[in-house]
């Protein structure tokens, strides 16, 4: 009997032993900040928490909203882009919270294509992981226009080729990726406080401009809410029409849905952490619950007060056609308030978030490619790195499609940034979408494999089955009408409806090609893994929590010392 016990505990053992294995094995083979065995394939874990905390909420505040939100209010006037902001917002919620579920029972390293091949069916891994690896091939040339258009506040085109400023954001970026991962992830961190500090910063003195506290004294409250109005009706001069009415409002308001999704893109970034965090199911549901208040913060507030401050006939406004040096509507707000030299300030301060995001998507993509070369989804010459770690083949691939920036030189930028910001939101609405179909099929597995939600998950998403349906009712329903303006009028603008929808073909080509010559099949509720490495993060889990009630302890016993952990937790880390 003792020696059936014994048999049985060793037997325990040597199952969990090796699960361990090969999950870190899995992970060493898939997580963008772990080593892959082989020599010269190998990339350095130089990232501290606290980078990857703080280039996960830098990749979600960027030129989106400092600058996109400009040609959104003078398309649809303050009331509509509240309503899509706050729409688009909750959507994005519900998106972080599906994905925190999953995450938080069993983190994969090879996240998305990972939970897709694990719930859903590897087709839908393949095809996911390559639209989110365009987003980010797209996004470091968004990024190097939306910095030309920036630069343009102090020196107007007709001075300076906007490639000029191209080409030296470009040479910045490419040095800070080949310099290694530790350089690049101090370097993001220090630009991401500032972002926060600067849109904390923004809030605040949009609201006390609002209330007459600037130099004008003018309490301006909601006056451009009544005139021009709160709701704009829809104007194209490029096809010299005008939709008048409750009609063209509506259609204004639809238009401008398309610049909240991408103003919200990269807030899923911080899914590409959840591996690597030492407790997944204390942080990542703590992660989740501050992205609503992120979200309400930085965004809904931000745009309530920009339109207060903002009218959505201001000739400054950044537009498509529009030749303005003044890009983001945040510095228009500070100049007709006319506190002199803040403008420049702030101007400058959004420079550093183009540089910021241009330089964190430009490390995503390298990883992406790298992650995809690992699984067998890509060439394995991307998954070769130098001495210092650093995928070199995937930032020569990021480096060759940022060059798409320079059409910008014979384009109109704001017209080039618009495109961009076309082809990035449908891809950032696909991805959203997958991770919505995952959580989905995971509920779905749970209740036909007898699963308790509700008392066996750390973590269980709110407003369910319907939010996720919801969420992805409405993520379906954008990718379909966010630029269906290219019908309106007498001309047909194609190159809007390319723009627009190119990623749609390519995810179904990419899905159903891969479907067709591995013969692969959608996974059956029934017949999805929710065991396979479970027992391996219940362990893990319960010696994270030895160690921190330890250490806790230890704190106490010493008189819970004000140390930099302490202050981190107190000041900074609440906020992430």
């Amino acid at each position: 009997m003792l020696d059936a016990e014994k048999n049985t505990g060793s037997d325990v053992t040597s199952v969990l032993s090796r699960h361990t294995d090969e999950y870190k094995l899995q992970v060493a083979r898939s997580n963008p900040t772990s080593q892959v065995t082989d020599h010269g394939h190998q990339l350095k874990k130089g990232l501290d928490a606290r980078h990857v905390t703080m280039i996960a909420i830098g990749g979600a505040l960027g030129t989106g909203l400092l600058i996109g939100t400009g040609s959104a209010l003078r398309t649809a006037g303050p009331a509509s882009i509240l309503i899509a902001y706050s729409a688009i917002g909750m959507v994005v919620y519900m998106v972080m919270c599906a994905l925190g579920e999953v995450a938080t029972f069993i983190p994969l390293a090879d996240g998305f294509t990972g939970y897709c091949n694990r719930y859903v069916d590897p087709a839908l891994g393949f095809a996911c992981g390559y639209v989110y690896l365009i987003k980010y091939l797209i996004l470091p040339a968004n990024q190097l226009v939306a910095g030309a258009l920036t630069v343009q506040y102090w020196i107007p085109k007709d001075k300076v080729n906007p490639g000029v400023w191209i080409t030296i954001l470009l040479v910045i970026i490419v040095a800070v990726n080949v310099l290694g991962v530790r350089f690049f992830g101090e370097i993001e961190f220090w630009l991401s406080c500032i972002k926060v500090v600067t849109c904390l910063g923004l809030i605040i003195l949009l609201w006390v401009i609002a209330l007459g506290g600037g130099p004008t004294h003018d309490r301006l409250g909601f006056r451009y809410w009544k005139d021009p109005g709160a709701f704009i009706h829809y104007v194209n001069k490029d096809k010299n029409l005008e939709i008048t009415g409750d009609k063209g409002r509506f259609v204004a308001f639809v238009s401008v849905l398309v610049s909240a999704v991408f103003a919200y893109t990269g807030t899923e970034l911080c899914g590409i952490t959840f591996a690597e965090c030492a407790r997944p199911r204390k942080a990542i549901p703590k992660a989740i619950k501050m992205t609503l208040y992120r979200i309400v913060l930085f965004y809904v507030l931000s745009i309530l007060f920009l339109g207060m401050c903002v009218p959505a006939n201001d000739p400054l406004l950044l537009s498509a056609g529009s030749s303005s040096a003044s890009a983001s509507p945040f510095v228009i707000a500070i100049k007709n308030a006319r506190i002199r030299g803040l403008d420049h300030v702030i101007n400058a301060c959004i420079l550093l978030f183009v540089l910021s995001a241009a330089n964190s998507d430009m490390y995503i993509c390298s990883r992406t490619i790298y992650g995809l070369s690992v699984a067998g989804y890509a060439p394995k010459f991307f998954s070769k790195t130098n001495r210092m770690g650093v995928p070199y083949f995937g930032v020569a691939l990021s480096f060759s499609f940022c060059l798409l920036a320079f059409m910008a030189v014979s384009s109109n930028s704001s017209e080039v940034f618009g495109y961009f910001v076309n082809v990035v939101s449908i891809t950032g609405l696909i991805t959203w979408a997958c991770i919505l179909v995952i959580h989905i099929r995971f509920m779905k597995a749970c209740k036909a494999q007898g699963m308790d939600r509700k008392n066996e998950l750390a973590y269980r998403s709110p407003l369910q089955p319907f939010g996720s349906y919801i969420a992805l009712f409405v993520c379906v329903l954008v990718i379909f009408i966010k630029n269906f303006t290219a019908f309106l009028g007498d001309t047909f603008t194609y190159k809007d409806f390319i723009t627009g929808y190119i990623a749609l073909p390519v995810f179904v080509i990419m899905y159903i090609g891969f479907k067709l010559y591995y013969r692969t099949k959608m996974i059956k509720p029934e017949d999805v893994d929710l065991e396979t490495y479970r027992d391996v993060i219940d362990s893990e889990e319960q010696q994270f929590a030895d160690v921190a009630a330890e250490k806790e302890a230890l704190r106490q016993a010493q008189g819970n010392p004000k140390d930099k952990a302490w202050y981190y937790d107190t000041f900074i880390g609440w906020l992430f």
